[in-house]
């Protein structure tokens, strides 16, 4: 096989690990090292917008946990009680599909958004692109603008240079730990948490969870960065499924910024485009791409590259929007749909999944209760010449304040109910008692039994069966 680029791109006598040569290319290794990208502070319209997008949803974040709702933590998920509190709403295992439900609300959610106005949820709110952006502050901070941080980064190792890579990581370890220590809180109550971390008295997985989770912020915000939006978020890869050529997307306009050469402000050029060639697009983006190669996976649509070249249109005196949010169609001449079948379909089918999610809240059951046969005696027969079953009878309080419940016996007319009958149960409790059943008519083997549980106009009905001595086993 030859190294023509029209063929499978490999060479002859090449070995395993050396750089590929193709014709009309340069050698490219195909196991290229990250290079490290040291970006340039930038203001701007846009920039200020992911500051007011990001901060609250940072506030929200560490705030909540500490938040109650009457007596409890407003967002707890108790995995030792199998509960999970949100605000006035309790989710037990057996409501776990409204969780799958929010899911895909929150899917097609990203969807509509995705559809229209491309990655903005990537460039303004994702967590892994605001906790990177506060550890990149946190670098400049602790090693000086982007020049500085260059040079710092090809000085040999000195004390200024340990003082202050230092002083960084501490930074760095400090929002972790919070950033772990509150993402734990979410599971377990968080001042409990808090009050054991400081008395050295922290158990041993809830220290192992905190201290995961803070390695996992440190790795990912501080080290890894633009790696995770990349390689490993799938949303990167599968985003391009859901563009087409009305979505919005960062763009250059390469009509009007082609042919790209330098010059002075105010310097006639009739052979040069707008841009100046002047990289600051490059410096100041996350990802270390060039915008003006065109659309690219690895943009997150943060802005970075207009704000920069907006302040350098300014400076030349030339009209802003080189670098600009667009669609594909106006970048052509054309106009931009934005009601079109694509967006409309997400839109409709997550109005639907809120609806219906709804209407399953104002429906849902605020009890539960299990029947469950005693085992070890299928049947009793009574000094009366009556038979008795033996049940366990659970009755799950679903609500945040307690309630009295009444047992009976639906059907049929020839089984009573000869335990008790009336319940009280606190909130969030699953009570548990003895619940028996007798019978005057043992000609039956196998009796279905309906068993109906009240609170107020509530009912919820549950099946069990009943044994006589005419037969031992359900059939």
């Amino acid at each position: 096989m030859n190294g023509s680029p029209h063929g499978n791109g490999s060479t002859d006598g090449a070995e395993s690990g050396d750089p590929v040569r193709l014709e009309g290319f340069g050698p490219k290794d195909l196991y290229q090292r990250r290079e490290k990208i040291f970006t340039r502070y930038v203001g701007g319209i846009f920039q200020r917008l992911r500051f007011y997008t990001g901060w609250p949803l940072l506030v929200g974040y560490f705030a909540v946990p500490w938040l109650n709702w009457g007596e409890r933590q407003m967002v707890l998920f108790d995995l030792p009680a199998r509960q999970f509190h949100i605000l006035g709403l309790t989710i037990w295992p057996q409501d776990l599909w409204l969780l799958g439900w929010l899911l895909m609300i929150a899917a097609f959610g990203l969807f509509t958004v995705t559809t229209i106005v491309g990655r903005l949820w990537c460039g303004y709110t994702c967590p892994q692109t605001v906790w990177t952006a506060i550890f990149m502050w946190m670098e400049q901070v602790a090693e000086g603008p982007r020049h500085q941080r260059m040079r710092l980064e090809q000085a040999p190792m000195s004390l200024t240079k340990v003082r202050k890579r230092a002083f960084k990581h501490a930074m760095w370890l400090g929002w972790a730990f919070l950033t772990g220590l509150t993402f734990v809180g979410y599971f377990t109550p968080i001042r409990e948490l808090t009050a054991d971390f400081l008395t050295l008295e922290v158990t041993g997985w809830a220290a192992f969870w905190t201290l995961f989770f803070t390695g996992a912020t440190y790795v990912n915000a501080g080290w890894m960065r633009e790696q995770v939006c990349k390689y490993m978020c799938p949303y990167a890869r599968f985003q391009s499924a859901m563009f087409d050529k009305d979505t919005l997307i960062v763009s250059y306009d390469a009509a009007r910024g082609e042919p790209r050469g330098s010059r002075k402000r105010g310097e006639a050029q009739d052979t040069l485009g707008d841009c100046i060639d002047c990289q600051l697009c490059v410096q100041v983006c996350p990802t270390g791409i060039d915008i003006r190669n065109g659309l690219q996976y690895e943009c997150i649509g943060c802005a970075h590259c207009i704000d920069a070249c907006a302040q350098v249109m300014e400076k030349m005196d030339y009209p802003p929007g080189l670098i600009r949010y667009t669609t594909e169609h106006e970048l052509a001449g054309g106009n931009t749909h934005w009601l079109r079948g694509r967006s409309i379909g997400y839109a409709a089918v997550c109005v639907v999944l809120m609806v219906a999610f709804g209407y399953a809240l104002t429906v849902r059951s605020p009890f539960a209760f299990d029947i469950i046969r005693e085992r070890d005696t299928l049947y009793h027969l009574q000094a009366d010449g009556r038979v008795r079953n033996d049940y366990q009878l659970k009755v799950m309080n679903k609500t945040q304040t307690g309630g009295s419940y009444t047992v009976r016996v639906a059907s049929p007319e020839s089984i009573r109910l000869i335990s008790r009958d009336s319940l009280t149960i606190d909130a969030g409790e699953v009570f548990d008692t003895t619940m028996q059943l007798v019978s005057n008519d043992s000609s039956r083997a196998n009796v279905k039994v309906e068993i109906e549980v009240c609170q107020d106009a509530r009912c919820v009905l549950e099946e069990t069966r009943f044994l006589s001595p005419m037969g031992s086993a359900p059939r």
